[in-house]
């Protein structure tokens, strides 16, 4: 096993699952978060920093799951006052492609590495081990990621330089962004029209328009509960992403007038599929 020690920054819905699968693994490994109650599980095998500077100067990997550009910016303001020689960064929080790159570039200035390294896949697959790592930087880098990011993910698609992964990302999630409302749309229809909603979605996945997505939404639809593996305000925020890097197509502008609505009607901290009630509510106001 590689005597490399590991940092793990942002114990969220996704980040908290990854970081166990690392202690799980058994690597040496140092978690911080800013909400200090989240690191609390980590305490008993783990080390638990008190905040990033400790974190960073205790590791020689550290990996990142954060927000959004904000928080990311702001993590990386704190490692880049350090003496980072040699460490190597792997974010794997969906930011912009331009936000990533400038911290890359800072972080190749403090003779250190970084990839970007947005995953496919939401909580369960996170717990699981099975995410999908899209990855951009240098080759050794990967490299160098791979024996932990294998235990993280089932596939790591290295597409390029920095900015890659998360072009990738941006573009997998304009995709289901569509797949969700579409969902929502037609299980809102066969709602109208009489059909069980656990009849249609069987129909669906077992159909050739069942695809991954449609089958993880399912008991959500179904029990009409919501509660967030990846909510509506996060979808929203790399619909916006996807348009600022040039997503502009007939579909795009109706994305984001959705989401952005539901989420100022009060449904952002929903499941993304719970855009379903958003629409409801607009359907029955007509």
């Amino acid at each position: 096993m590689s005597t490399e020690k590991i940092g793990f920054i942002g114990l969220g819905n996704m980040g908290h699952p990854m970081a166990k699968n690392l202690e799980k693994a058994g690597f040496p490994l140092t978690v911080y978060n800013r909400t200090a109650g989240k690191a609390e599980e980590f305490k008993a095998k783990s080390e638990v920093a008190d905040d990033v500077k400790e974190l960073v100067e205790n590791s020689d990997i550290i990996f990142t799951m954060l927000t959004n550009d904000e928080a990311a910016k702001d993590v990386y303001r704190q490692i880049l006052e350090l003496n980072i020689s040699e460490k190597l960064f792997v974010d794997m929080s969906t930011i912009s492609p331009e936000a990533s790159t400038k911290l890359a570039d800072a972080v190749k200035i403090k003779e250190a590495s970084f990839l970007d390294a947005p995953v496919a896949g939401s909580t369960k697959p996170a717990a699981e081990g099975t995410l999908i790592f899209m990855v951009g930087g240098d080759g050794n880098d990967v490299e160098r990621a791979k024996p932990y990011l294998e235990k993280l993910g089932k596939q790591i698609k290295h597409l390029g330089k920095n900015g890659k992964g998360l072009a990738a990302k941006l573009s997998v999630n304009y995709f289901i962004s569509t797949l969700y409302q579409g969902l929502a749309e037609t299980i809102l229809f066969s709602d109208q029209l009489g059909i069980e909603r656990k009849d249609m979605l069987d129909i669906i996945n077992e159909s050739a328009s069942g695809s991954g997505a449609t089958k993880v939404k399912t008991p959500l639809l179904v029990e009409d509960n919501y509660q967030p593996a990846f909510s509506l305000d996060l979808m929203l925020k790399d619909i916006l992403l996807a348009k600022d890097a040039g997503a502009d197509f007939p579909l795009s502008q109706t994305l984001i007038e959705t989401y952005q609505s539901a989420q100022n009607d009060g449904f952002g901290k929903d499941d993304v599929i719970g855009i379903i009630n958003y629409l409801k509510k607009n359907q029955d106001q007509k």
